[in-house]
């Protein structure tokens, strides 16, 4: 088992933060793992993704032209990377923002509302962790348990007392998804 996921949005939509975590997770499972982000210079409010590929067998090279799975949390980021889905993969997106739906029709689309979602559990910072479990309903590359635990490691430890919001964030995301 092999996924070749890329998060892509806005910088301050929690884009790297989210690979980062999955990458983490992959680690608590002794998965292989590839954690590669890209942003430009203004990070906040520029363009930000985040490349993690997530194997059993050791990883050629972190480099893609094609994914297996797209988060696409802005329209610049699903005019850029909706092409770029294997045939059969995931695209997930979030309409809040977005102006053109994507059109591909070889590809599951799932659009999570997690932008309603976050704004009803009073929480903004929950958007990237909305659409997370999403991402695990769609596609369990790893489990919740490893989640939390990568949470732990990628959060100060002064922050880990917002890990019980997180999962419960996570836990929506999973029930947005029908």
């Amino acid at each position: 088992m092999k996924k070749e996921i890329i998060i892509a949005g806005f910088g301050g939509q929690g884009v790297l933060s989210m690979g980062k975590i999955l990458a983490y997770s992959g680690l608590m499972e002794d998965k292989e793992v590839t954690w590669m982000p890209a942003y430009g210079p203004e990070q906040r409010g520029g363009t930000a993704n985040v490349t993690v590929i997530i194997s059993e067998e050791k990883i050629s090279s972190p480099i893609l032209n094609a994914y297996d799975v797209v988060i696409a949390l802005n329209q610049q980021s699903l005019d850029k990377f909706e092409c770029k889905v294997k045939p059969g993969g995931i695209l997930i997106y979030d309409n809040y923002g977005i102006h053109h739906a994507p059109t591909r029709t070889d590809i599951n689309v799932y659009n999570v509302a997690a932008m309603d979602a976050s704004l009803e559990m009073q929480n903004s910072k929950s958007y990237n962790m909305i659409i997370l479990g999403a991402l695990l309903k769609v596609c369990p590359v790893v489990t919740l348990e490893s989640v939390l635990l990568g949470l732990k490691k990628s959060l100060p430890e002064r922050h880990h007392h917002l890990i019980p919001m997180n999962e419960q964030a996570i836990l929506k995301g999973m029930e947005l998804i029908k």
